[in-house]
């Protein structure tokens, strides 16, 4: 153990003596309930370690993912907040993107264009996009394969906006490509 790793125990050790002789004496006539009062924080923090174990099997339940149909469709359910997101897989690296009827391009923010191996510093900016927060500029880039479910493009080309971008953004150019329905709170997207 190093002087830093020693430090941080004798410091929560000393905590706990604090903490311990405040029990003991706030409830020295009622340990009994002291005692309750421990259990039950107990279980409170074994059902959040509990909670966070199990989370990859829950989220599918509580954050709808898209799905594809027997028929080919694909299905994406629309979120708590609104919106609709589709995860398409690039070069094998998956992509969340909203689903944005309002963009002409596939837009992608520069988080996720690293992930994706471009380095937004090597890009040139020629182009504008309008949006939300005002004009941006923009670098165009060519995806070698794109695939959501079923379907797979090759040498997609997209757009990496210069300016700050939350979320990468799905917009007609690609969409165009499906016969789009919304219907009970969800998208269907059909070849």
């Amino acid at each position: 153990m190093d002087g830093e790793t020693l430090a941080r125990v004798g410091y929560l050790a000393i905590i706990l003596v604090a903490l311990g002789g405040w029990v003991l004496v706030e409830f020295r006539q009622r340990m009994g309930q002291a005692l309750r009062m421990a259990m039950a924080w107990g279980l409170i923090f074994v059902g959040i370690v509990a909670g966070y174990g199990l989370w990859s099997d829950i989220r599918r339940d509580i954050l709808p993912m898209q799905e594809v149909t027997q028929t080919g469709s694909v299905v994406v359910p629309r979120a708590p907040d609104g919106h609709y997101y589709l995860t398409l897989t690039i070069n094998g690296t998956p992509i969340r993107f909203m689903v944005d009827t309002g963009a002409s391009g596939m837009v992608l923010s520069d988080r996720d264009a690293e992930r994706l191996g471009i380095a937004p510093d090597s890009l040139m900016f020629l182009g504008q996009a309008n949006t939300a927060n005002g004009v941006v500029r923009t670098a165009r880039v060519t995806l070698p394969i794109v695939e959501l479910g079923p379907f797979r493009h090759q040498d997609f080309r997209a757009f990496v906006t210069e300016g700050v971008l939350e979320q990468s953004l799905l917009g007609m150019d690609y969409l165009g490509q499906f016969r789009m329905e919304f219907a009970d709170g969800k998208l269907i997207l059909r070849p």
